[in-house]
């Protein structure tokens, strides 16, 4: 027979070990949380100093501008172009949108042509490549048939920090095995810099959105 003194000890016990742990959980919880929200600024600095690449950079044949991001891809291969990193500056021709159709804003190409044209790129080393691209893939799928022609060997891809990763993937993938050396410069954009990117709304989006692309890049190329 059992004995009922051992029995009832055996409950108060387990009930003790219930109670210590239904506190001693959240409180572990709220601890971690605690730590990892006090650490978040080296944590989420150092997330984004491995995710972003950069390319010691040499003289190329051209800089490449990748469509978007107007606001900084321009820019920096005018100031490449101007450093005499290389004798052309490419962009390609995107695929004409609703908005374009309305002609009530100048298309992408006319507006980088501009700032280029603003920022002291002459005319001559201007060269569009592509027809009707609309994602990163189609560009470099379109930047190789402009190698072929070309002959070029060596090209310059400035980009804002996050799409870094996966425009160097793509790319090299692409034209690697033509002998092409490709090198990504990262640039800062305006919004928010390397350093303090979580504490911006477009450095979460973007940083976010470039994960998702990156994932999807690697599934379906």
């Amino acid at each position: 027979m059992s004995d009922p003194l051992n029995s009832s000890l055996i409950r108060t016990q387990s009930k003790g070990f219930v109670w210590h742990a239904f506190w001693i959980v959240p409180l572990f919880v709220i601890l971690t949380v605690t730590v990892a929200w006090m650490a978040r600024a080296p944590i989420l600095r150092g997330v984004a100093h491995w995710w972003v690449v950069s390319d010691p950079l040499d003289r190329a044949d051209a800089i490449v501008i990748l469509g978007g991001r107007l606001d900084v891809r321009p820019f920096a291969a005018a100031a490449l172009y101007k450093r005499g990193f290389a004798p052309h500056v490419l962009f390609s021709r995107p695929r004409p949108g609703p908005i374009d159709a309305l002609q009530l804003l100048p298309k992408q190409t006319d507006l980088t042509r501009q700032i280029l044209g603003k920022l002291g790129v002459p005319e001559d080393a201007m060269v569009e490549f592509g027809d009707g691209v609309s994602s990163t893939y189609e560009e470099a799928r379109a930047l190789v048939d402009w190698v072929r022609s070309s002959g070029a060997t060596s090209l310059i891809i400035p980009t804002d920090i996050f799409t870094s990763r996966r425009t160097r993937w793509i790319f090299r993938g692409q034209l690697a095995p033509m002998g092409v050396h490709v090198m990504v410069q990262s640039v800062e954009p305006p919004e928010y810099k390397l350093d303090d990117w979580w504490r911006n709304e477009y450095g979460l989006i973007e940083f976010q959105n470039e994960i998702i692309k990156f994932v999807y890049y690697h599934l379906k190329y």
